[in-house]
């Protein structure tokens, strides 16, 4: 199962190389990827990777060895085209509401009217179905509506690119359905490019378009192209065959 990456790519990764000083565990080795508009690449591979790695030295986060430009521009440090979305929900300030984080972020981003920022704020907020929980406070939300006002924030900001980082991993089974289908909508809709990292095949099958395995390593062991059409069920044709090629990936 191949996968051909395209000349105009939005995002182009070439022979990336990290480890840390300390150390002399590789931890990314040689990585050459390439990312196009409107792409959901799914990222599997088990624990220690690499994988937050990579996402981290794209966001900025992170220097490396190699070359990672975005739209032709190298990436040397954090930036609004690239947002990433965490796990832990601790990515939104506890002292500011809904609203209050996302016009903060368009601020610091350079808008000046306060009303143009309220304006795409409360847009932003609506597209995630969040609108009715403007004034509310992080800790009053659950940890789905983080994720999704952290989307939002990102979308207000012109974000070309969102990574997220096992951002259900831990959610109870049924929010994390909801969340998946709520989250290829916004995707579609707004037609986003997503990153998602994941250790869960189903997850990846469901989401992506592509899907990417990393060895321990730090090598792609393979990245294809998802042949089974959405929405995705256990039943659906090709499912079987792909959850179990995935799985012989990991497992090997």
């Amino acid at each position: 199962m191949g996968c051909d990456t395209m000349s105009q790519a939005m995002l182009k990764i070439e022979n990336l190389k990290k480890k840390y000083d300390n150390s002399d565990r590789i931890i990314l080795n040689n990585i050459d990827l390439s990312i196009n508009e409107e792409d959901f690449l799914c990222v599997l591979g088990p624990s220690g990777c690499g994988k937050s790695t990579l996402i981290r030295c794209i966001a900025g986060f992170e220097d490396y060895k190699g070359s990672i430009t975005v739209n032709g521009e190298k990436v040397v440090k954090p930036g609004p085209d690239r947002i990433m979305v965490f796990q832990d929900f601790n990515q939104l300030f506890p002292w500011k509401t809904v609203l209050g984080n996302i016009t903060y972020a368009l601020k610091v981003g350079g808008m000046k009217d306060k009303e143009e920022r309220k304006e795409k704020a409360e847009k932003y907020l609506n597209k995630v179905n969040l609108l009715q929980y403007k004034n509310y406070y992080p800790h009053q939300l659950s940890g789905g509506m983080k994720q999704r006002v952290a989307i939002a924030k990102g979308l207000a900001l012109g974000s070309k690119i969102i990574m997220m980082d096992e951002p259900f991993a831990a959610l109870d089974a049924m929010t994390r359905k909801q969340l998946q289908a709520e989250l290829i909508k916004i995707k579609e809709k707004e037609k986003m490019t997503v990153l998602f990292i994941t250790h869960n095949i189903q997850e990846a099958i469901s989401l992506g378009n592509r899907i990417m395995v990393m060895s321990k390593e730090g090598v792609i062991k393979e990245h294809l192209y998802n042949p089974v059409k959405k929405p995705v069920t256990p039943v659906s044709e090709g499912y079987g065959e792909l959850w179990q090629h995935l799985n012989e990936l990991l497992t090997d």
